[in-house]
């Protein structure tokens, strides 16, 4: 097993899921549970948009898995990495959460994917955000932008026996 980081050193994933989560926030979104997890896996970012109460819309919940990647990362800055056994993962995750809140299983669900590209802020570095960034944020040296948000990532899962 991987040791776990000394605490004074930032977790770059949980900062990535912080961007997520405020940059949903401020679109409508209510965040429901972050890292929810269980035997099958864990879910980043669990989220509800509320339909609109006059059109009797109902509300729609999102899994978001958040990949969190420095610059030129070997697996396209998170995407080749929701393989399909992933997928698998948090289809079978996110059962379980709608098992345990019987009362959402009759929503809309989706599973979306964030993009967020993460670099270290030398001295000499110039903060430079990118014209197409959805959102960003400076933490302690860290630059995280939220590059890309992929709405309904994949929506059918095939189970491997």
């Amino acid at each position: 097993m991987a040791n776990s980081p000394p605490s004074h050193y930032l977790d770059i994933g949980q900062l990535g899921e912080d961007l997520v989560s405020q940059w949903l926030q401020s679109t409508g979104w209510v965040i429901l549970h972050r890292r929810f997890a269980c035997r099958w896996g864990e879910i980043d970012i669990i989220a509800e948009y509320a339909g609109d109460s006059q059109t009797k819309n109902h509300s729609t919940l999102i899994f978001v898995e958040v990949k969190t990647r420095s610059p030129g990362s070997w697996d396209g800055g998170g995407r080749n990495a929701i393989t399909p056994k992933k997928q698998t993962k948090l289809w079978r995750t996110a059962e379980i959460f709608l098992a345990e809140y019987p009362q959402k299983a009759d929503y809309p669900c989706r599973f979306d994917v964030a993009i967020v590209c993460c670099r270290q802020i030398t001295d000499n570095s110039t903060v430079m955000v990118p014209e197409k960034v959805l959102a960003s944020s400076l933490v302690a040296t860290y630059q995280l932008e939220l590059r890309e948000y992929i709405a309904d990532a994949f929506d059918s899962v095939t189970y491997n026996a």
